[in-house]
């Protein structure tokens, strides 16, 4: 909920005060260095914007606890590979995550308790669950922001091996990922990929952000503007100045007839990008949110 939404009951105050608590302690995760980033918490605040009373600690147990169970089939002189291949086995075939391909849009998908409780998700979301496990794990994995589909790494001296949590932790080749870009982008395409660009390291503020503008899209396609407003909020306490999300969140504020809200973002959001594609648009309807609002006041 938010200051300009709010009706003034009191379970409306209760409500906000939580929203408040959340996102203060959003922001004590993501403002620190991303190494020390807790992103499986960071995850679990996010899921909080569906289920304000969501209880996380039992879901950062069960993440615990899915290590443990990987580890107790491991030796210690096994190699990360071995150990990949039975994080592999345990998570995907004995306990059957598996990505969500029936109704990809469903919002549970996103939310990291429903993917633990469903293990159903789409692929940051089982992403995060391999990233977590892996650390738990001892294992040097990376995120990877990969076009239209996210992936993970395992980092060796000898090289990377790139892993598709989404189909089972499949380990894919430069011919594999090449397909995948030429499926996005069209088979008559030009376009000639530079892997080891798309294959760079996502940071976790990265990932956070990617995760919160799928969900964004969500709650938007779906008229759920309040959820997307607190979803847009979270993007820019992680990154300040991002010029869409700003003029993003004027757009919902616009919708739902907050004037003055969406003409300061809108201000900013041309302060920020003034030779923006939409600039003139947006200008003018700066322009007419000026008469609305001096006619309220």
């Amino acid at each position: 909920m938010h200051p300009q939404l709010s009706g003034g009951v009191a379970g409306g105050h209760v409500e906000f005060d939580m929203i408040q608590a959340d996102m203060q302690r959003f922001v004590s995760i993501v403002s620190g260095p991303d190494e020390d980033i807790n992103l499986a918490e960071a995850a679990l605040l996010i899921a909080r914007i569906e289920y304000p009373d969501l209880e996380m600690d039992p879901y950062l147990r069960r993440l615990d606890e899915l290590a443990a169970a990987v580890g107790a089939h491991l030796r210690e002189d096994d190699s990360l590979v071995r150990t990949i291949a039975e994080m592999n086995r345990y998570l995907f075939e004995e306990l059957g995550f598996t990505g969500n391909r029936e109704d990809y849009l469903d919002p549970r998908n996103s939310f990291l308790n429903d993917v633990i409780e469903r293990k159903l998700g789409i692929p940051i979301s089982l992403s995060v669950i391999y990233l977590e496990v892996g650390q738990r794990l001892g294992l040097p994995l990376v995120g990877v922001s990969f076009p239209g589909h996210f992936l993970v790494k395992l980092c060796l001296d000898s090289g990377e091996i790139v892993l598709d949590p989404f189909s089972g932790g499949l380990s894919l080749g430069k011919q594999d990922l090449e397909q995948r870009l030429k499926n996005l982008v069209g088979e008559d395409d030009p376009f000639e990929p530079d892997l080891e660009r798309l294959l760079s390291a996502a940071s976790k503020k990265e990932i956070l952000v990617r995760m919160l503008r799928n969900l964004k899209s969500i709650y938007a396609s779906r008229g759920n503007l309040n959820q997307a407003l607190t979803v847009i909020d979270h993007i820019l306490l992680i990154v300040p100045d991002e010029p869409e999300e700003i003029r993003d969140r004027g757009q919902i504020y616009d919708k739902m007839d907050c004037f003055k809200a969406a003409y300061f973002d809108y201000r900013r959001y041309l302060q920020l990008q003034p030779g923006a594609g939409d600039a003139s648009s947006i200008w003018a309807r700066c322009v007419e949110l000026e008469g609305a609002i001096a006619r309220l006041n």
